[in-house]
């Protein structure tokens, strides 16, 4: 009998070993909260005559235990990052200036990383009126490599945001040159222009937004190939 008891035992202890099989928790995007979407941060407190400290703040998310809270000056594409156990942490960041920002949850126990929405702000400054927020080229991604249509085609998507919500228009530039000619000129209510393109070609296309206080904001040059 002892050869069966041994098989029992070892099977047993195999058993009850495989429980440890369980996949790592993989952490979900946070929910931002402030500052608003497209809106005027006003509640910055003041550093100097150039900079203002302001509080971020989101919704802590499942499977989490750290953050890295990216805000980006959107005249500069300069970034800035800071990481916290916590659900907020605080920034000084220009006056007067276009922002975007965004949050990453991660767990020391997995190796993925889930990001939030991406958010734009102006941080309040002197100024009483404001230009548009960059427009935020969405497709095709800068760097990417897409394929044509059938028509030929390639389709250039974006996205306008203005804090008074008074665009007006987008001017197009688009070319396989650098910079882009100005190929354009749509309303505020289009977002999107397919454009003619040849294949193993690099284009490069940007986009200016226009308000009804005739301040504009670029958008900066993205590039990409086509099969």
């Amino acid at each position: 009998m002892k050869p069966i008891f041994y098989t029992i035992a070892l099977l047993g202890l195999l058993v009850s070993c495989g429980g440890n099989d369980d996949p790592p928790p993989v952490p979900e995007g946070a929910t931002l909260v402030f500052p608003d979407e497209n809106s005027e941060c006003t509640t910055g407190v003041s550093v100097n005559a150039a900079l203002s400290q302001v509080t971020f703040q989101w919704q802590a998310s499942e499977n989490t235990d750290s953050y890295t809270l990216n805000v980006v000056n959107l005249d500069t594409n300069i970034p800035q990052t800071i990481s916290t156990a916590s659900t907020s942490a605080s920034l000084s960041i220009e006056k007067g200036t276009p922002f975007s920002w965004s949050v990453n949850s991660m767990n020391s126990n997995s190796d993925q990383i889930a990001t939030s929405d991406t958010w734009l702000f102006y941080n309040a400054g002197s100024q009483t009126t404001y230009a548009p927020f960059p427009a935020q080229l969405t497709h095709p991604i800068s760097g990417s490599t897409v394929q044509m249509n059938g028509s030929g085609e390639v389709v250039l998507e974006w996205q306008g945001a203005d804090v008074e919500d008074d665009i007006t228009g987008f001017e197009v530039f688009f070319s396989n040159q650098n910079p882009p000619a100005s190929i354009a000129t749509v309303g505020e209510d289009t977002a999107e222009i397919a454009v003619s393109v040849s294949a193993s070609t690099i284009y490069y296309w940007q986009v200016i937004t226009t308000d009804a206080e005739g301040n504009t904001s670029d958008s900066g040059i993205f590039e990409f190939r086509v099969f």
